[in-house]
């Protein structure tokens, strides 16, 4: 058997993760004068984080350092259990590489270790559905080089479309550049992610509204499976416009199996208040 590990920008709850035995590492967040750990509201208070971005406090974040995954790793590999580890986007940040770099460290002092590294060029519920995925196809026997081929061999068949209330958040933590933040000030911008794990400004709309039905439109006219397909649908602090992408969906298609989830405070410290992202796996790969 091997250990599947994730990190916390995975944005799935604790208790699944726990039920499931899977392990993450937690980002930080720095709001005001204090760090806090990104441990899938465990311990971490979501409602008051979201209070203090209401007020106007602009919170950063901290990737996971090299030393952070080797002593995440670690106990893994002295143990002589194989590891697969599915990260958060290398596109949004350097928490991949340095994962990259902890494996190089490891191996040289472990020649034996066994351990799997998957980017998931994906983040927030993108990264949890590639996750959901990986559990189950490792509940149904599948080894695990396969399961990493596999995820790296599909993992832009995970699409990511979502929309922000104020691009000044992704502007400000480097997601998006001046030009584009600048541009979509009086507008609802639709995003997606790129091949690259990149975020991208793909349609310009007038209103709010316009911009959930858009979400949805594009997540079913791309699904794989139009039956039952599993769907997540994550917010940060707008569960009504989240419930509004949820019913447009299930208008369309009437069996989805949809989640609602929230948008931790690793990835709602890039996009503010207001975020509503929706997840699931397409028929075709990601251009």
């Amino acid at each position: 058997m091997y250990q599947l590990l994730t990190d916390s920008a995975v944005d799935l709850p604790y208790q699944l993760l726990a039920d499931n035995n899977i392990k993450f590492v937690s980002m930080h967040v720095t709001i005001g004068s204090s760090e806090y750990t990104d441990d899938l509201e465990h311990h971490f208070n979501l409602t008051n984080f979201y209070q203090k971005i209401s007020q106007g406090i602009m919170p950063s974040t901290t990737q996971i350092n090299i030393g952070q995954f080797i002593e995440f790793f670690k106990p893994y590999v002295k143990a002589n259990i194989p590891i697969l580890y599915l990260g958060f986007s290398s596109g949004l940040s350097g928490t991949f590489n340095n994962a990259q770099q902890a494996k190089k460290m490891l191996v040289h002092a472990y020649p034996n270790a066994q351990i799997y590294l998957v980017d998931s060029l994906a983040a927030c519920c993108g990264e949890g559905l590639m996750l959901l995925d990986a559990i189950y196809r490792q509940n149904s026997g599948m080894k695990i080089d396969e399961l990493a081929n596999w995820l790296i061999n599909n993992r832009l068949h995970y699409r990511q479309w979502f929309t922000v209330d104020d691009l000044n958040y992704l502007y400000h933590g480097g997601r998006v550049s001046r030009t584009s933040a600048g541009s979509l000030l009086q507008i609802k911008p639709v995003m997606d992610v790129d091949t690259r794990g990149h975020l991208r400004p793909v349609k310009k709309v007038r209103s709010r509204r316009r911009s959930l039905e858009a979400l949805a439109a594009n997540t079913v006219k791309e699904l794989e499976n139009k039956y039952d397909p599993r769907i997540l649908i994550a917010t940060s602090a707008d569960d009504k416009a989240a419930r509004i992408v949820r019913n447009h969906i299930y208008k369309l298609v009437p069996n989805a199996q949809i989640l609602l989830e929230h948008i931790g405070p690793t990835i709602a410290s890039h996009t503010g208040l207001g975020c509503v992202a929706v997840f699931s796996f397409a028929k075709t790969k990601r251009q």
